[in-house]
């Protein structure tokens, strides 16, 4: 984290609802990933709102610690980065692709995910602030037997994608169900634009399709997703459809602690959200 830029460690500890820990130890990042997945949300909005996406540093920690804002994969793991590498943490930026439903993989650096080092000697660790719906805790990115979550049963194993053992690439499994292809080899914030710009220009993105909106609770997680809010408590689904833009935007306040001055638009659509 650059010391010239006018965000401190502790305005990004007091943005997410923790302290600075006394040591980077598993715990520490254990609670810290808690903290920011309950505190930051998961959300699109930039693209539906005509905003540019810019993965620098800067850029990204401005816009979650200082506007309170969230983002997608690049930009909160980018962001997460920073703050751990400046708490002691030794951070490594993963790429990955992303199983679909249909099982197909979605392109190369389709996600930004990180294999964090701790020291009193555990993992390494595959830490992960901007997947969504995904484990609660990091997981030992060693580890090949199952690792119970509060958000399910997660497996690490050797990737039998065609190529993919070339490289020592990992799946991450969750419930029996692949979810990332996950590549081992170290890589740079810039590597992502082209990914990022894919996300946010392409018809064949769901991230183009509908805005959304999501965070971890202490029971599940919330999620607004155009202008239906939705509560997930457990096993448990509820839908609360929203009808004025008010009661959007009212509902981005209370549930995001995001103030919007408007709504964000579909690309192309010409109209206020979506039911998405």
């Amino acid at each position: 984290m650059d010391p010239h830029l006018p965000h401190t460690v502790d305005s990004y500890l007091a943005r997410i609802g923790a302290t600075r820990p006394g040591r980077p130890d598993a715990a520490a990042l254990r609670e810290l990933q808690l903290r920011h997945l309950t505190a930051v949300p998961f959300e699109n909005l930039s693209i539906h709102l005509g905003e540019d996406i810019v993965l620098e540093e800067g850029t990204l920690l401005d816009k979650i610690v200082v506007r309170r804002r969230g983002g997608f994969c690049y930009e909160l793991n980018g962001a997460f980065a920073a703050l751990l590498r400046e708490l002691g943490f030794d951070v490594t930026l993963l790429q990955a692709r992303v199983h679909g439903g249909d099982g197909k993989l979605g392109i190369p650096y389709d996600h930004l995910a990180l294999r964090v080092e701790t020291d009193d000697g555990t993992g390494p660790w595959l830490a992960d602030v901007g997947f969504g719906d995904h484990a609660q805790q990091p997981l030992a990115l060693d580890d090949r037997s199952d690792q119970e979550d509060p958000r399910g049963t997660f497996r690490i194993r050797q990737a039998t994608t065609l190529g993919a053992e070339h490289y020592g690439d990992v799946e991450v499994l969750r419930d029996g169900a692949p979810q990332l292809l996950l590549d081992l080899r170290p890589r740079a914030l810039a590597d992502f634009r082209a990914g990022a710009w894919y996300h946010r220009t392409s018809p064949d993105s769901g991230f183009t399709r509908s805005p959304v909106c999501s965070r971890f609770t202490t029971t599940g997680r919330i999620t607004l997703s155009g202008r239906k809010l939705i509560t997930t408590v457990g096993a448990e689904r509820h839908e609360t459809p929203l009808g004025s833009d008010d009661e959007v935007l009212a509902a981005y306040r209370e549930h995001f602690g995001l103030r919007l001055d408007r709504l964000p638009t579909v690309r192309g659509s010409g109209t206020s959200t979506s039911d998405g």
